[in-house]
Parts: C-alpha cells; sequence; structure tokens
C-alpha cells in the first residue's frame, strides 16, 4: 500500500459547490437523521478519491441500500477516520488549532454524543464551516451552539500499489 496526500483543496471546492444544495448521485439524508456526515463524506470523498469496501468496517457510498454506516453516521466516520489501517482516508483526533481546511469537526452534547459533522473551509481569520442539515456555507464555526468539539485531522489517503 502506498499513501499519498488527501486533496484539501478538492474537498474544500466540493463542500463549498454542494453545501447549499444537493448532489444527485447521493440520497439526502435530510428526512431519515440529516445528511451532514453524508455531505461530509462526499467532500472527503472528492479529497481522496478512494472508498473502503471492507464489510461493516470500511466507507463507502453505491446508493441508500448499498453504503457503510461510516458514510452518514455521526460516531462511524469517527470511528473509520481514526482506525482505518486499511485503503482510503484515514486520520486524527487533534485540536482545533492544529486542523486545515477540509479537515472534520464533529459537535457534540454534554452527554457525550456527537451528532453534527461540518467540513472546515477556512482557518484563519476565523474558523469556517460548510455542513448539511442545517445548510451553511462558509458559517462561522463559533456560531454554533454545542457543549463540546471533536477535531478530525485527515493525515493522507491509502491505495493500494
Amino acid at each position: 500500500m502506498i499513501i499519498l496526500p488527501y486533496d484539501r483543496s478538492k474537498a474544500v471546492q466540493y463542500a463549498r459547490t454542494w453545501a447549499l444544495s444537493r448532489n444527485p448521485k447521493y440520497y439526502d439524508f435530510s428526512k431519515i437523521g440529516g445528511d451532514c456526515t453524508s455531505f461530509v463524506s462526499q467532500c472527503i470523498f472528492a479529497g481522496s478519491k478512494t472508498m473502503n469496501y471492507t464489510p461493516v468496517t470500511g466507507w463507502y457510498y453505491n446508493s441508500l441500500q448499498s453504503r457503510s454506516a461510516s458514510w452518514s453516521g455521526v460516531q462511524y466516520l469517527y470511528q473509520f477516520l481514526t482506525t482505518n489501517k486499511g485503503v482510503g482516508p484515514f486520520g486524527t483526533e487533534a485540536r482545533l488549532s492544529d486542523l486545515q481546511p477540509g479537515d472534520v469537526v464533529q459537535l457534540g452534547r454534554e452527554n457525550g454524543q456527537f451528532y453534527h459533522s461540518l467540513l472546515i473551509t477556512q482557518i484563519k481569520p476565523t474558523v469556517l464551516v460548510c455542513a448539511h442539515s442545517d445548510d451553511a456555507q462558509d458559517r462561522r464555526l463559533e456560531s454554533y451552539d454545542f457543549y463540546q468539539l471533536r477535531a478530525l485531522q485527515i493525515q493522507g489517503v491509502r491505495k493500494m500499489k
């Protein structure tokens, strides 16, 4: 396996293009729990161009019926990114100050449950994000109401040689 760079600019470009609308290639999860993590997965895919088809623990989308839980579930995306040793994007939990455009932020409640995924589009002078469910394009992260924040830094993309 080889490790390639994650194309942050393509992830951000995708986020800004589709933040206020829906790409017809993907199911809109808005009416069945929220589209935020599917949208972030789409952005990550735009920057990685590699899915992981491992049953149960992978990260992929073919259709509503053929997808991994990590494609559209907040906690499952976190688990995939932080534990992935196979093909596809991988990352680590980091400090917000260490993130770059194209990285992921997840918002959580006081009880420890994380409920919302956002893609960072800008860091300085202020952190801006794009998101679905409550659609946002280059919204200030500080404008969200949340109890805790989890920052995920995408470190690269593994591909088969």
